[in-house]
């Protein structure tokens, strides 16, 4: 054991090393001829103090375990360097592109016509129900008729005492006009004075504005006449087109009241073979759909089978729900097997435009925004990797887009580039080196 050269020493007596009385050790002879003598022990010898063997201080032990894990991170930095960046990418092809507006709509008959009643009163028949098929003319309810008939009778009475009248003023007035020619007659002869003559005159005008008010009551009359007969004659409610009843409204013994709004009687489906969907597109899709476009649509009924139609109409007329501006879209489809039905909520796509083999770049590339680059919102760019490996944008102008595509309308991308998607993340580059079949599914967070 080496001692510390600094540590103290002291000298001792030699006794106190080897007791006296004690037999000391034979000398050692020296090999060498010329030397006989025996070595003798000094009488002092130094002796030397042990080390400190105490526990060491527990932060000299932590600022030793500190720089050894410092540089074992600077060690692992300098030799591993900055991982490779992995990027998702995706070829530009050719390809067909579809553009498409969605909206939700309601099935209605081309012509449905509302029938109503003119009249009040409670109902006494009934001679159509739902699904009824109905022609022009046909009779469909009766209103209780007996208090139109009474007032038919009214009117009649009233007519005739007005015949009466206007008889009784014309007589009057034949004898006013032989007044005034007698008068005249006996004013001549200077038997009567000239103000006897001046009233006969009188009474012959009022006899003949008389009758003229009589007629004017007997014409009244009439109408009131005409009146009554038509108001009986509404009593009956007839069907005013060939259809079929899609909705009753009423039942015998209900009082129906048109005072200030008709009531509604019976829904009348002029032909359900054609049929309509009333759409609403929103503003932001409208301006792509125009007349003539064609769409399809499917029904809750018949979730697999598509109804083809084609936009007949789009209405100028703008619907705002809720500050959300919409416009209604016509589709007429036909409807020959009658398997629509009105009411019926459809799922409507439209066409906007179609082009079979444009070339087109995936949309997951315009959406991709490459770290720490800049980004310019007037042009439509495009991260590109070439045969080099290199990245790069490339500006290009779009046309018109699906859900899974983007038409190239000019730019210098062409068929065969690698464009970029997205970034792969660790987890995606380990699920690459995994044999075929030991691929996880997504991880759940």
């Amino acid at each position: 054991m080496t001692s510390n050269p600094q540590d103290p020493t002291r000298e001792v007596p030699v006794t106190e090393i080897i007791p006296p009385g004690s037999s000391p050790a034979p000398a050692r002879h020296s090999s060498s001829a010329s030397s006989g003598q025996e070595h003798q022990l000094p009488a002092t010898m130094p002796v030397f103090s042990s080390p400190r063997t105490g526990p060491r201080p527990p932060w000299l032990i932590g600022i030793v375990i500190l720089l050894t894990v410092i540089g074992a991170g600077t060690w692992y930095w300098w030799t591993a360097g900055i991982p490779p960046v992995h990027y998702k990418t995706a070829l530009v092809d050719r390809g067909p592109i579809t553009a498409i507006v969605t909206a939700t709509g309601t099935v209605n008959p081309v012509v449905s016509v509302q029938v109503g009643s003119q009249v009040s009163g409670k109902i006494t028949q009934l001679m159509a129900d739902f699904n009824s098929v109905v022609t022009k003319g046909q009779v469909l309810a009766t209103i209780d008729p007996q208090p139109f008939q009474a007032r038919v009778s009214q009117a009649r009475a009233s007519l005739k005492s007005g015949h009466g009248n206007l008889a009784k003023a014309k007589n009057m007035a034949n004898q006013r006009k032989l007044e005034l020619d007698r008068m005249k007659t006996l004013l001549r002869q200077q038997f009567v004075s000239q103000a006897d003559l001046d009233l006969a005159a009188t009474n012959f005008r009022d006899a003949q504005a008389q009758v003229e008010v009589a007629q004017a009551q007997m014409d009244q009359a009439v109408a009131t006449l005409a009146s009554a007969k038509l108001d009986l004659g509404y009593t009956t409610i007839y069907s005013p087109v060939n259809g079929i009843v899609v909705s009753r409204n009423v039942d015998v013994g209900q009082t129906v009241a048109a005072s200030f709004q008709t009531p509604t009687l019976f829904v009348i489906a002029q032909n359900l073979t054609q049929m309509q969907v009333d759409t609403n597109v929103s503003e932001s899709d409208i301006g792509g759909v125009v007349e003539g476009k064609p769409a399809n649509f499917r029904v809750d009924a018949y979730p697999k089978h598509f109804f083809e139609g084609i936009v007949t109409q789009v209405r100028n007329a703008p619907i705002s729900i809720q500050n959300v501006v919409t416009y209604d879209v016509v589709i007429t489809v036909d409807n020959r097997d009658l398997k629509l039905k009105p009411g019926m909520t459809a799922n409507v796509t439209i066409v906007t435009a179609k082009k079979e083999n444009p070339l087109r770049v995936p949309n997951g590339a315009l959406r991709f925004r490459m770290p720490g680059a800049l980004v310019d919102r007037k042009v439509t760019q495009v991260w590109v990797m070439d045969q080099a490996k290199q990245v790069h944008q490339a500006v290009i102008t779009t046309g018109i887009a699906d859900s899974l595509s983007t038409e190239i309308a000019e730019g210098v991308l062409k068929e065969g580039d690698q464009v970029i998607l997205g970034i792969e993340t660790p987890e995606e580059q380990a699920q690459k080196k995994l044999p075929p079949g030991f691929e996880g599914g997504p991880r759940m967070r």
